[in-house]
């Protein structure tokens, strides 16, 4: 029987991260509520949508702004390129190219390289602690993705490899990006949790906008030809508004929160519950029951999600990383 020790900075942790990883896991069903509209309309608008929303926020901390140094901008806006902007991009270049099963597959990766990754540059638990939760995770998330293989056979080999390549940047990028924003964090114990992640999410929509005149070269976005307006495009601003509130900025003070209160190796765990999520939620839109495969996959990934909290639980004493003193403003 699994008992879980967990302080209550932990388990905020904890519920932070799920909440951020089900606003997440919501991207999984955009592509199905598009009418026609590529994903890249929706990922412009939600960019600018989350950007402009961070932007009013820190208009309102400016007393907080002046606390930060120039290489706290530089560091907040290039984690925002990094693990917002060019991630996404690469993690959808990955499902054009190489088909819907790769992608997934590969970033199914994150959570060994993230806990591998972490805990050998800051040792927080035996190596031995971690096998079965890291077995679990990854078993459960290749049952999960199995019902869904179509894609290799239906790619063609130059694009199939260039998708290969792209889901392994996906991969690099997203575990770069959470040890990284750890590591800037545990520098910066007393960080403002709201405030650093709108500077985040106003790099990720300055990246966006970049990435706009190469996006309208390459023909990646349809709103150019299929035009504006709200009767046609409606879709298009309500989920990209939407996900912009929800999943990017609820998303990102969710997980900054989450970062502040848990090590690397323990959020890198929880990161799976977003391709759990967004499984339980593709089901849904498609309006079936899960195949055994898909069943057996989801328990299996939520027993590692447990064992690994119980782990870290019972060694709590010594896994708190930076101060877990965040405020109600944050």
């Amino acid at each position: 029987m699994i008992v879980l020790r967990i302080t209550a900075s932990t388990a905020i942790g904890v519920a932070a991260a799920v909440i951020a990883t089900f606003s997440w896991g919501l991207n999984f069903i955009v592509p199905f509520m598009l009418h026609g509209y590529s994903i890249f309309d929706v990922a412009i608008v939600q960019a600018v949508a989350s950007a402009v929303l961070a932007i009013l926020y820190l208009a309102t901390k400016s007393r907080v702004l002046a606390s930060f140094k120039r290489l706290d901008y530089w560091v907040a806006f290039n984690l925002g390129l990094l693990g917002y902007a060019t991630y996404y991009l690469t993690l959808e270049g990955a499902a054009i190219y190489a088909g819907p099963v790769i992608a997934p597959a590969f970033l199914a990766l994150v959570p060994i390289v993230m806990a591998g990754t972490a805990n050998f540059l800051q040792p927080v638990l035996p190596w031995r602690s971690l096998i079965l939760p890291l077995t679990l995770g990854f078993a459960g998330l290749v049952l999960v993705q199995t019902n869904f293989s179509s894609g290799v056979a239906d790619a063609q080999p130059r694009g199939l490899w260039l998708g290969i390549m792209l889901a392994i940047t996906a991969v690099v990028l997203w575990t770069s990006f959470g040890l990284l924003n750890q590591a800037a964090l545990n520098k910066r114990p007393d960080v403002h949790a709201g405030v650093w992640s709108a500077l985040i999410l106003v790099g990720a929509g300055m990246a966006m906008v970049a990435f706009l005149p190469i996006g309208l070269w390459l023909n990646v976005f349809q709103l150019p030809t299929m035009g504006f307006g709200w009767s046609a495009a409606s879709a298009v601003y309500l989920w990209g508004g939407g996900l912009g509130v929800f999943s990017s900025v609820g998303g990102a003070v969710a997980w900054t929160i989450a970062s502040k209160r848990l090590p690397a190796v323990l959020s890198g765990q929880l990161i799976v519950m977003e391709p759990f999520f967004g499984t339980v939620l593709g089901l849904l839109v498609h309006r079936r029951w899960p195949v055994l495969t898909e069943t057996v996959g989801m328990v299996l990934l939520l027993a590692g999600v447990m064992v690994a909290v119980n782990a870290f639980g019972k060694a709590s004493h010594g896994l708190h990383g930076p101060p877990a003193a965040v405020g109600a403003d944050d």
